[in-house]
């Protein structure tokens, strides 16, 4: 045959000859529908498929319409229709005129089954829940080595706040599939990583099974380590998602609840670090304040006031005391004047010497109180003037030291505050002289 066919011609004739064919045409088929999307126009694409094998199937709109129920996700139907090809795409397919339900799908009953038996022994319980690391330095991730989740994991995590990601390449469609992942999350725990990422990109439910089977839930539960689970997208739930630590609706949202904004990050620290200059701008402050007031307490010339108003206290004490005890001389010579002239000369002078004597007594006795309450002031006033001297910054200029200071008067303890070709003040006794630092030399601890 030396016909040469485009594929569009070829694909035509597939098409006349498989809807010529008796056997493929006006057939009941049974099946369970997955992967159902419903078009803008009304249209419904699905796969109907069971235990061994699926096909794509269209549900056109006006045929939709002689149905008297909608189709939905894991449904167990029975469709009628014929065989047809899409020229186009090279693919055939299952149109369907008309279809009835026949019971919800046996994968969709098992995964029912599994999550009530998980949920009464508590593995999705919020108590049970780890929290994730604020900033982890190594992430696990079990998924496909070949797909597109782990390299968009990494593209997250160069973006956002680097990381180390440490994949473990496991399958995660398929037979073997459950146990590869138990198997990841297993070694990964001892690695030690700080969080994991297990999931795969979306698909249907048989694609996403393995992660609904009950040895990858009990895994994610006992890990010591959180774990993310980011399985299909959005709309896609299974059982791992329940029983993990949180849920991502997409492996590229997983990488961004586990890593920090390193942008939000470096906000927050120049936040702190804003306050925290605030605060020591204010602790040395106070500081300063208080060592003005303090230095104006211990100045020479404070300390002079204290001492003159000491004196000035005693003498004024001195002189209460004088006046009270020269007011009780005179009322006691009154009233002895008083009694002489009522006694006999001789008695009443005998009983004035007596008086006068006691007196005398009684003066000597006020002289050594005052004498030695002034002495015992005097001896504190001076107690007072060596203190004060002792704690007078000054004091020590007249023993050969001196103080070194800046130019706007801040006393230098330390030669941390000194530079070289720096301009500074060196206070002595008698005055003051300007100097440069020519050489600044740290002692050794």
């Amino acid at each position: 045959m030396t016909e040469t066919l485009t594929v569009l011609q070829l694909n035509e004739r597939v098409r006349s000859l498989l809807s010529a064919s008796p056997g493929i045409r006006d057939v009941w088929v049974a099946g369970e529908i997955s992967n159902l999307t419903r078009h803008s126009s009304g249209h419904y694409y699905f796969t109907l498929k069971d235990s061994g094998s699926e096909i794509r199937c269209t549900l056109f709109k006006y045929s939709r319409a002689r149905m008297n129920f909608e189709p939905k996700e894991n449904m167990k139907v029975v469709a009628f229709g014929k065989i047809d090809l899409y020229v186009q795409g090279g693919k055939y397919q299952f149109n369907i005129d008309t279809m009835r339900a026949s019971g919800v799908g046996d994968l969709y009953i098992a995964y029912e089954e599994l999550k009530k038996k998980l949920g009464n022994e508590g593995l999705f319980d919020e108590s049970h829940k780890k929290p994730l690391p604020k900033y982890p330095r190594t992430i696990g991730v079990v998924t496909s080595p070949t797909g597109a989740v782990f390299h968009d994991i990494l593209n997250v995590s160069k973006r956002r706040f680097p990381a180390d990601i440490l994949l473990f390449p496991a399958l995660v469609q398929g037979d073997g599939a459950a146990a590869s992942i138990v198997k990841g999350i297993e070694v990964l725990n001892k690695m030690g990583v700080d969080v994991m990422i297990v999931g795969r990109g979306g698909g249907s439910i048989e694609d996403l099974w393995a992660f609904n089977e009950e040895i990858v839930a009990r895994a994610i539960f006992s890990s010591k380590v959180p774990i993310i689970s980011a399985v299909g997208h959005e709309t896609d739930f299974t059982i791992a998602d329940l029983v993990a630590d949180r849920r991502a609706p997409t492996p590229s949202a997983a990488a961004e609840i586990a890593l920090p904004d390193k942008i939000n990050e470096i906000r927050h620290i120049d936040s702190l670090s804003l306050q925290l200059t605030k605060s020591l701008k204010s602790s040395v402050d106070s500081m300063r304040n208080d060592f003005r007031i303090l230095d104006a307490k211990l100045s020479p010339k404070r300390a002079g006031e204290t001492v003159e108003r000491a004196f000035s206290n005693l003498d004024k004490v001195s002189a209460k005391m004088d006046s009270a005890l020269q007011s009780t001389l005179s009322k006691k010579m009154n009233a002895f004047a008083v009694v002489d002239a009522k006694l006999s000369p001789k008695r009443a002078k005998d009983s004035v010497n007596q008086l006068i004597m006691r007196l005398d007594d009684l003066s000597d006795t006020v002289d050594s109180s005052v004498v030695r309450l002034l002495s015992d002031k005097s001896r504190d006033v001076g107690t007072l003037t060596m203190r004060l001297n002792g704690l007078n910054p000054t004091s020590v200029l007249g023993r050969g030291y001196s103080f070194i200071h800046t130019k706007d008067g801040k006393t230098l303890t330390s030669v941390s505050g000194l530079s070289k070709g720096m301009d500074v003040k060196v206070r002595m006794k008698d005055g003051t002289a300007s100097a440069e630092i020519k050489e600044v030399k740290k002692n050794e601890q």
